[in-house]
């Protein structure tokens, strides 16, 4: 198991209800508002297991790695992109399912999420692979697969300064350390986050 490929999955998954969504009937407001209730529930978990478990990490591992503008320039723009995307949920619950308000909403975050992912797969993920061991990967992909399945009906939606965020994550980083992370530090670097 690989944090990067559950990413990778969820990625999959997200684009998958987008396009059933795109394949209902609009008079059958049920079925959209229960779609998108999965998918925007789904949207909002996976942001939150990134931003406590992923992102800490690639900061870390980029660090050590002597790579740190760059694991901060992903980070940053995620954690943007994660905030664009939880205000395209909020205007999506603003419209009646099946208007045309809420189909262009839920277009504007088919559009946020479809950027974040390209850009994630193309930076993020693939220094990751790069930066981190297999058996890290692995840990860390326990961690996500639990968070997730923790908050599978959903988290509080919070937007989060990027560079807040970073500079939080970057707190007890030692520069030239071997960039792990053990899971007492994941635990407490979770709490903390969901406290913030």
């Amino acid at each position: 198991m690989d944090i990067t490929q559950l990413i990778l999955d969820d990625h999959h998954e997200q684009r998958r209800l987008f396009a059933i969504l795109e394949q209902i009937d609009r008079s059958d407001t049920g079925a959209l508002s229960a779609v998108w209730g999965r998918l925007a529930a789904f949207l909002e978990v996976h942001a939150a297991a990134e931003e406590a478990i992923f992102y800490p990490v690639l900061l870390r591992v980029g660090i050590a790695a002597r790579r740190k503008a760059g694991v901060e320039d992903e980070t940053l723009d995620a954690i943007h992109d994660h905030n664009e995307i939880r205000d395209a949920i909020a205007e999506v619950a603003r419209h009646p399912a099946g208007s045309d308000g809420w189909y262009a909403a839920v277009a504007g975050a088919n559009l946020a999420n479809g950027d974040h992912m390209a850009e994630e797969e193309r930076e993020g993920l693939t220094d990751f692979r790069r930066l981190a061991g297999l058996q890290q990967r692995h840990d860390l992909a326990v961690a996500f697969a639990a968070y997730e399945a923790r908050n599978f009906a959903g988290v509080q939606p919070v937007d989060k300064d990027p560079a807040a965020y970073v500079a939080q994550a970057e707190e007890g980083i030692q520069p030239g350390g071997d960039g792990t992370l053990g899971i007492g530090d994941l635990r407490d670097r979770r709490q903390h986050l969901a406290r913030g």
